[in-house]
Order: structure tokens, then sequence, then C-alpha cells
């Protein structure tokens, strides 16, 4: 009964331990003859009722004759299964891109994110490819873009958007003499949230493509630095934290990037630059560090933000953080940000923490939070 490859073959031996006819088999489990012929040649599966009766009957378990039946159709459906390599594909894509979302904020151009031909074909015009083995997230896809860190599909997608409207946004020759003599002037709009609607301006007259572009959800994007075939230099930022001092430290922290030419050869991608990420410690790689440091620096001086801390230990006042923010010309936000990740104070002046992305959005080219930016147009 071991070899046994279907329940019928298993009833089959039974009836001929016991001498038993089907018909015989069939009078004792007031059945229909032609419903134990059926089961026995593979035409009508076992139940598990009936299995509950043929274990009552033979003293084999139940479980014995459903373990057959479920191996025998399997066996059939592989048999007669024809397999389709764009279905694991799909798997991929659906498993690692939000769809729907993509479609809703117009990332995709379908409208049914449960319409297959269409999301795919969308897919390929958004991720430029020709057909969809060559989508950059599938796996064995040809890579295009570099990035210096594996990134996730959902923030490879992410990428791309901000590369799209970067691509058509038409501003002068990029200067790195300009930017850098431009950061003092960037300086003084870290005086009130509104000023930093100014910030798009200044940056395209330097040349600097400047993308704002919400983030899918749990990506932790923050910002991305890296340059177009034309030697124009991009900054996107995602606005995660919506708040004045997060802001200003990416910001610079990707200005940094650009005007050390980081991402030329491969994307520079910043995920979760807060916390340890943010400092400059040797577990920091060095490209990062330059570019923390120079944030901070520009952010508050960190010479002076540790004289300040350590005159005013063991505890700083407000009035403390707000006589010295004006002494730098900052927001108290911009200093309350410091002074939370210099002493690890998160619960402290964080009324200070303006938000800011009503600011600087309406000037900037900007992507999210119901807003679709116009490609193309």
């Amino acid at each position: 009964m071991n070899e046994c490859k279907m329940p019928g073959q298993l009833i089959e031996n039974l009836l001929k331990e016991r001498g038993w006819t089907q018909k015989t088999l069939s009078t004792v489990l007031e059945r229909g003859k032609g419903s134990i012929t059926k089961i026995i040649a593979g035409k009508q599966a076992i139940d598990a009722k009936t299995a509950l009766l043929l274990e009552e009957v033979f003293g084999v378990p139940a479980e014995r004759f459903l373990e057959l039946q479920r191996n025998y159709d399997l066996a059939i459906a592989r048999f007669s299964a024809r397999p389709d390599p764009a279905r694991s594909k799909r798997a991929h894509l659906y498993a690692g891109l939000p769809i729907p979302t993509m479609v809703k904020r117009g990332w995709l151009s379908a409208n049914d994110p449960h319409n297959v031909a269409e999301v795919e074909n969308a897919l390929m015009q958004f991720f430029e490819a020709s057909s969809l083995e060559e989508i950059e997230i599938l796996p064995h896809a040809a890579k295009k873009t570099a990035i210096n860190t594996d990134a996730t599909p959902a923030q490879l997608a992410w990428l791309y958007r901000v590369k799209a409207i970067a691509q058509e946004l038409v501003l002068p020759r990029y200067s790195p003499e300009s930017l850098r003599a431009a950061l003092p002037q960037l300086k003084q709009f870290m005086c009130a949230p509104e000023e930093a609607r100014n910030v798009p301006r200044l940056l395209a007259e330097r040349g600097v493509r400047f993308v704002i572009v919400e983030s899918l959800p749990g990506t932790k994007i923050d910002g991305v630095c890296f340059w177009l075939k034309n030697n124009s230099p991009v900054i996107g930022m995602a606005l995660r934290h919506d708040r004045i001092d997060n802001f200003w430290f990416v910001l610079r922290h990707e200005i940094e990037h650009v005007l050390q030419e980081h991402g030329k050869q491969a994307m520079i991608l910043d995920v979760e630059l807060e916390g340890k990420r943010a400092g400059t410690g040797l577990d920091v790689p060095e490209e990062e560090r330059m570019a923390n440091e120079a944030a901070a620096n520009f952010c508050v001086p960190q010479a002076k933000l540790q004289a300040f801390i350590a005159g005013k230990e063991p505890l700083v006042s407000e009035r403390d953080l707000l006589g010295f923010s004006k002494i730098l010309g900052v927001h108290p936000g911009i200093m309350a940000g410091q002074l939370q990740h210099k002493t690890g104070r998160y619960d402290r002046f964080r009324q200070y923490l303006e938000k800011i992305r009503s600011c600087i959005s309406p000037n900037a080219a900007t992507d999210g939070w119901g807003d679709i930016y116009p490609l193309g147009q």
C-alpha cells in the first residue's frame, strides 16, 4: 500500500485483502456502485466525509486517503499547467512597488491598478524599458542606475520620478563657483520658514535642478544628489520630516555633495539621514562625513555650539536658545534641532521645529501631497 499513487489504488488493495468487490463496498458504505467505481478510477475525488467513512470501514486513517488525493490532484495540475514566466515577474513588480499609490499619484499612466496589461505598459514607460524584462527592479535585469547603496524597488521608483522631473527643467549652465558664492545668501534665508521660498530660485540661477518629490510609503528617503548627462547637478528632496531644522540640514548636505562632485559616478541616495547617519564618526562613509560636517556647520557652527552647550550645562534654557539663535541669525528651530542632536534631548524645544513644506513647495518643482507635477507639459 505504500506504493499507491492515488486513493483508488489504495482502495483496490484494501478490497483485495478482504476479498470484497466494489459492489460489496458500495453496500457497506450505502453508496451507489457508480460512485465507488469513479473514485477507484480517479474520476471522482475523495472528500473529507468519504475519507472518514473509509477510515471506519478499513481502519486506515482518513488523512492517508486525503493525502493521496491531494498529491494526485497536484500531480495532475502540474502535468496540465503551463508555466508563465511573466507571472513571476508580475509578482515581483507588485510585491516591490506600491502600484496603487503610483497610479493614484499619476506616476503611472494607468487608470486601473488591477489591469495587468495597462500597468505593465505603464511601468515600462516609467522605468524607460522597452520590454518587461528590462524593468530595472526585476532580478537579472540590466541595472542602469548606479547608486551608492542598495535601493529598494520603491526607492528606485522615487529616484526615477525625481529624474524625470529634473530632466524637464530648463536652467542656465551650472557654475560651482557661483553655487559656493551663493552660500552666504542662502544662509540669510534661515531666519524664518517663509524665507525658504527663495531657495528654488537661488539654486536654479546657479544651474542646480532642485526637485521635491513626496516619498513612497516606507522608503524613508531624505534626499538624493546625481548628475544629468549635460553635467547638470540634481538635488532631490522628499521632505519626509516637515521641520525647518531637517530641511536646512538635508539641503546643505546635498549641496555639499554637489560642490564635491559626489554622485557623478553613482547617485548619492540619503536614507534616514538622522541620528548616527547625520554624524561624522569613523563608521560614516567619507562622502557622507564631509556632507554631514558641512551641513551641521552651516546650520550652527559646531565649535560655537559646543562652547554654548558647555557654558550652559547642565540645562539650556529657552531664553538661552532664543538669544543664541538671534546672535547667529538663524531661526530658533534650527538651533533647537542641532541642540537635540548633540544632547540627545529630543523632547526639548519641539515647539520651535516649525513646518516648512508649505513655504517652499509652491516655488519649487514639486510632486506629491495631492499635486501631480505636469510632466511633458
